[in-house]
């Protein structure tokens, strides 16, 4: 199942159920909503699919200066590689983890103003952690490393608790373990049916 989440353009957010095991509860899945809606508020993705036509615009007019100057082929692509690799990890990547980075930061402070337990984002990341394996290293991912996250919220969580602290709680359950329904091929042949 597909542990993830993720808001559109325009404010669409989805949730798989994949991650209501990372989530655990309504208080783990208030601090992934409050994230998501950061990205929303902040319209993160319009911004990322900004960046990427700059950095387009930037790598054609480079392409266009070195076929006029008469460049070797071969060392014109080979600059335009390195410039392409330079724009990713030295800008796309960095400014997509600090939008990663802001969403934790004020999603957090949003799930505790709704009433939930913020800590409960250090524990989804804890859960991230153990289950993941082999992440590529921070500087090549578009979100921070698990552990670069945990101290991040770690660092955060007296200013998120004490917001907490001052608001109603909610009422906080488990989330149900959700098993995905079989494939439409096998609901036909069952005469199963989905609400």
């Amino acid at each position: 199942a597909t542990k993830n989440a993720w808001a559109l353009p325009g404010g669409k957010i989805a949730v798989y159920t994949g991650i209501f095991p990372m989530a655990k509860n309504e208080a783990g899945l208030a601090a992934i909503m409050g994230h998501e809606v950061v990205h929303a508020l902040a319209q993160h993705g319009g911004e990322r699919m900004s960046q990427g036509l700059v950095a387009q615009l930037g790598m054609t007019a480079a392409a266009i200066v070195l076929s006029t100057q008469g460049t070797n082929p071969a060392l014109g692509e080979l600059a335009m590689q390195a410039m392409g690799i330079g724009v990713q990890a030295g800008v796309l990547l960095p400014f997509s983890r600090k939008h990663e980075s802001e969403a934790d930061y004020i999603g957090v402070l949003l799930a505790a103003d709704a009433g939930y337990d913020p800590r409960e984002a250090i524990h989804i990341w804890e859960r991230m952690a153990a289950s993941s394996q082999g992440a590529p290293p921070e500087f090549l991912s578009t979100h921070p490393a698990h552990e670069t996250r945990i101290a991040d919220l770690t660092s955060w969580m007296p200013e998120a608790l004490e917001i907490y602290n001052q608001t109603p709680k909610a009422p906080v359950s488990e989330l149900p373990m959700i098993t995905p329904p079989p494939s439409q091929k096998s609901a036909l042949k069952t005469g199963a049916r989905f609400r």
